[in-house]
């Protein structure tokens, strides 16, 4: 009866040790995402529809790509494709961008927190320097929430935008 008991205290623990892995497993981003429409900014618009947030996330949408080492991601704006490749490991990722013939130097540092993913970005422009934050997670639908945070001229802003998976 002992011997029963040990045994399944032991298959106890290790179950337990299985369930807690899987609950803290990095989510996968990858796919294709599209803005979905806050109906409370459409309502605030006078129902012309509209969006969550003026910054950050991946504008209207965009394609990820996620390997054990690096997350791309890929947006189209008018002003054409931009691409950003950040290192899953913690190290500086460079992704200079390039506007109107003018250069803005972008360095970003990921972390994991649990299943978010916490994205830090420090943009300078001409000495100009500003930090942001996107905080990355899946929400119990599948959809990507991204909360970007700023401090551009020294007023934080806020946003959160939702994006479905298609």
């Amino acid at each position: 009866m002992k011997r029963l008991a040990s045994v399944i205290a032991a298959l106890s623990l290790v179950a337990a040790s299985v369930s807690l892995a899987a609950a803290q497993a990095k989510p996968s981003f990858a796919g294709k995402w599209t803005l979905v429409p806050d109906p409370n900014a459409a309502a605030a618009a006078g129902g012309r529809g509209g969006g969550r947030g003026g910054f950050g996330g991946l504008g209207q949408g965009g394609t990820i790509e996620q390997n054990d080492k690096t997350l791309t991601v890929t947006t189209t704006t008018q002003a054409g494709e931009t691409k950003a490749v950040y290192n899953l490991d913690g190290t500086e990722s460079k992704n200079p961008l390039s506007m109107g013939g003018n250069s803005i130097d972008r360095v970003s540092k990921v972390k994991w927190d649990g299943a978010k993913l916490v994205i830090t970005t420090t943009t300078n422009f001409n000495g100009n320097a500003n930090e942001s934050t996107q905080t990355w997670s899946l929400d119990a639908t599948g959809n990507l929430v991204i909360e970007s945070t700023s401090n551009f001229g020294g007023n934080p802003t806020t946003t959160k935008q939702t994006y479905k998976k298609g």
